[in-house]
């Protein structure tokens, strides 16, 4: 069993960062690939962004490309989503996933996820 914790979230302005983690406990996830997701009201639960066990390969969405960074330090256990250059369509609820099988790129594809963090990037 493992447990995820997203954090990082907030409110920011168009144009600022944030960074958001996520911690899993419970069993190590470092040869686990990890996603992060995210889902705006009314909308389905999206893709943006996986990084693979070993070596580290990472997936972007089109829309995320150049300003989101995805990286992991396994030795805490840590996956991080570097955010910069924020825009309003980036608000969403955020969450994070692993998948010992695959590379996380479909919401059908993640054995555990964490509750979830809120982005909102105000104009």
């Amino acid at each position: 069993q493992v447990q995820l914790v997203e954090s990082g979230g907030g409110l920011v302005q168009v144009g600022g960062s944030l960074r958001l983690s996520c911690t899993a406990s419970g069993r190590t996830f470092s040869s686990s690939a990890v996603g992060w997701f995210r889902q705006a009201p009314g909308k389905e639960r999206d893709f943006v962004a996986a990084i693979s066990w070993s070596p580290s390969s990472r997936y972007y969405v089109d829309s995320v490309k150049g300003r989101f960074t995805i990286s992991r330090d396994n030795a805490k256990n840590t996956v991080y989503l570097q955010m910069n250059s924020l825009k309003p369509e980036d608000t969403a609820v955020y969450y994070c996933t692993t998948s010992r099988s695959r590379i996380p790129t479909l919401a059908t594809d993640g054995d555990y996820w964490g509750q979830g963090t809120q982005v909102t990037v105000s104009s």
